[in-house]
């Protein structure tokens, strides 16, 4: 296979369009067409759907696409390997995210990090299922769990500070405890896989728990029935951040600290030269939270 010709054949895929692909890598439309041909012809099946209105790939030419852009990002690499080229992230980074936190803070920052890689498409799943990144072809996979898999690497994004809070409305209506013991009195919202919550006190650890009346397997759905007034629960600061400054909610037990070893994690499969596209992900969210996430800054 000619890596021209992968390379046309990936933008044709991006712009759908045969003479504006060709035209971008410097080739007529009779030639950007010829091209395509001989693609075709050696791998023998056919990649795209040519009309007189439009161009679409076949199902055999979307098998095809990331293979082509693996390819082409593997070229890149062994290219700057010895100094020659640069690494251009492009074609479609596929990232998957738990849910929460994807749409609150993965997904606002998709128009910047697109204008800054305008040759990079991103294919985002949230999902709060833990994924099994190579059978769902995944580049990237953003955790807030524990790392289990050595054949993946993981690298932190930002900080999962998690606080006890509870409503004005809650407080006003059942009293606020003033230990972690108290929270036995009290009516709780728990994470679904979250059974104790742990402290650290002068007396030690106190592992409590909680008396969870309701329990819910997502965080922002947790934390909208404690704005309600339904109970006391725990939640990351990134989930909380926005209600906890208009004053929806309020941080309880204060001189009780939670136990918490949490982070959230790009996961992505080990290798010796990660691809240009998963390198730009990852700097472009490390640079946006950091160690001081804009959520606990603000």
């Amino acid at each position: 296979m000619n890596n021209d010709h992968l390379q046309l054949f990936v933008r044709v895929a991006s712009t759908q369009n045969i003479s504006l692909a060709g035209s971008e890598l410097g080739l007529s439309p009779p030639v950007a067409s010829m091209h395509l041909n001989k693609l075709e012809e050696s791998l023998g099946v056919k990649l795209i759907h040519r009309t007189t209105r439009k161009v679409s790939l076949t199902e055999e030419g979307r098998e095809f696409l990331p293979h082509a852009e693996e390819v082409l990002s593997a070229v890149d690499r062994a290219k700057a390997s010895v100094g020659a080229g640069s690494f251009t992230p492009r074609g479609t980074i596929r990232v998957t995210a738990p849910s929460s936190f994807g749409r609150m803070h993965i997904v606002p920052a998709l128009k910047d990090f697109i204008n800054e890689y305008p040759q990079l498409k991103v294919d985002l799943r949230q999902s709060d299922n833990i994924v099994d990144m190579v059978e769902g072809g995944f580049d990237i996979a953003i955790r807030n769990a524990a790392l289990n898999d050595s054949s993946l690497v993981a690298r932190k994004l930002a900080s999962d500070t998690r606080i006890i809070c509870a409503s004005p409305d809650y407080i006003a209506k059942f009293g606020e405890p003033k230990t972690p013991q108290e929270l036995q009195q009290h009516s709780c919202i728990n994470l679904i896989g979250i059974d104790h919550w742990d402290f650290e006190s002068k007396e030690g650890i106190q592992r409590i728990k909680p008396n969870s009346a309701i329990r819910i397997d997502n965080g922002e759905s947790t934390r909208d029935a404690c704005v309600d007034g339904a109970g006391i629960t725990i939640s990351s600061i990134w989930c909380c951040d926005k209600e906890l400054r208009e004053g929806k909610l309020v941080q309880i037990l204060t001189d009780y600290q939670l136990i918490n070893n949490s982070a959230i994690w790009a996961v992505y499969p080990s290798s010796r030269l990660i691809a240009p596209k998963v390198r730009a992900f990852i700097d472009f969210f490390v640079t946006r939270f950091g160690d001081n996430p804009y959520w606990e800054s603000k």
